[in-house]
């Protein structure tokens, strides 16, 4: 459901992966599992589902420090499709399109995590 919403294909998750999100702790938070699987779908090309397995070892013996984790690959995302799209937000090739996500929740995301367009444009 969630990569259709942000119109991606993904069809499977690797095995690794798979038991790496089971024996995570999220300390029976189901919201930060949410953000996690999120941004690994904002993440991954293809059909398969790219978890990036370093953030999630960061989780486990950093605590503390997971929802800055996660905002940084989150940042560094909206920022790689600027850049790809030229500063461009919305239409096509834009970086809306390009994250799977609607034009207002990217621009409420780089607002969130301080992203200014005129950065990344020509």
């Amino acid at each position: 459901m969630l990569s259709r919403r942000m119109r991606k294909s993904i069809k499977t998750i690797p095995k690794p992966a798979l038991d790496a999100l089971m024996n995570c702790p999220w300390r029976g938070n189901i919201r930060e599992l949410e953000n996690f699987i999120e941004r690994a779908v904002i993440l991954s090309q293809g059909e398969e589902l790219k978890v990036p397995l370093t953030e999630l070892k960061n989780t486990q013996t950093q605590a503390g420090t997971t929802a800055t984790t996660f905002e940084q690959v989150e940042r560094k995302a909206i920022i790689d499709a600027l850049k790809e799209a030229s500063g461009q937000i919305s239409g096509r090739g834009g970086a809306a399109e390009r994250l799977g996500l609607k034009c207002t929740t990217l621009q409420n995301k780089m607002k969130r995590l301080g992203v200014e367009k005129k950065d990344y444009g020509r």
